[in-house]
């Protein structure tokens, strides 16, 4: 009887290869899979969640209705073969009686951290801000991210009059532009500020030619 070990051939470098390949297509078909079955869903989580904001920032509104920026104007229809993403958009918001309520506008700004997407409810007649929501943020945990937590901060963007200017907590006069800034927190409290000052003077003229075709008021 022999003592002697049978010795495995050598496995070749092309089966390994070839191993490996079906695995990785077997991998990248599961994950094109599992993407396109989870898609609609999170499509419609978002689109629901950006609902309930404009609702917020626009005081729960009757009506709402989607404008899109297109050549420097707002419309409410696409050009033909165009794509809702490759456009920016604001909700208008309307009352049981159909009076304008003002328009949900988002906007976007390097933060501390990285950028901070901020939704804001604002009436270019009267200048003055109905809500602001924190829609993307990324801010340090526990102070920078007081821009979507501390209530008594996002409460003051509710009728706060615009060009808004930010002031420390505790200081200021009382005038309606002020923001008292999160003691710590003083730069993402400066971006959601600046975000809001920027947006509010970049779509003013499209939202007061809108208000006059559309409305004529």
């Amino acid at each position: 009887m022999s003592d002697e070990i049978p010795v495995r051939p050598p496995t070749s470098s092309l089966r390994i290869v070839a191993t490996l390949a079906v695995a990785g297509m077997l991998s990248g078909t599961l994950l094109v899979l599992v993407h396109q079955a989870t898609q609609p869903r999170i499509l419609a989580h978002k689109a629901e969640a950006l609902r309930q904001a404009v609702g917020t920032v626009l005081q729960q509104p009757t009506t709402t209705q989607l404008l899109y920026r297109v050549d420097e104007r707002l419309t409410a229809e696409l050009p033909e073969g165009a794509s809702e993403r490759d456009f920016a958009q604001v909700h208008a918001g309307f009352d049981a009686d159909g009076a304008l309520v003002g328009f949900a506008i988002a906007h976007s700004k390097a933060g501390f951290q990285d950028q901070v997407r901020v939704l804001f409810g604002w009436n270019p007649r009267s200048e003055r801000l109905l809500g602001m929501k924190v829609l993307e943020s990324r801010e340090t945990p526990g102070l920078g991210d007081k821009i979507e937590k501390d209530l008594d901060f996002v409460g003051q963007f509710g009728s706060a009059s615009t060009p808004l200017l930010g002031v420390k907590a505790g200081a200021g006069s009382g005038a309606q532009q002020e923001i008292h800034m999160i003691t710590g927190a003083t730069i993402s409290s400066r971006v959601v500020i600046e975000v809001i000052n920027e947006a509010a003077a970049d779509w003013a003229p499209l939202l007061e030619a809108w208000i006059a075709e559309a409305i004529g008021a």
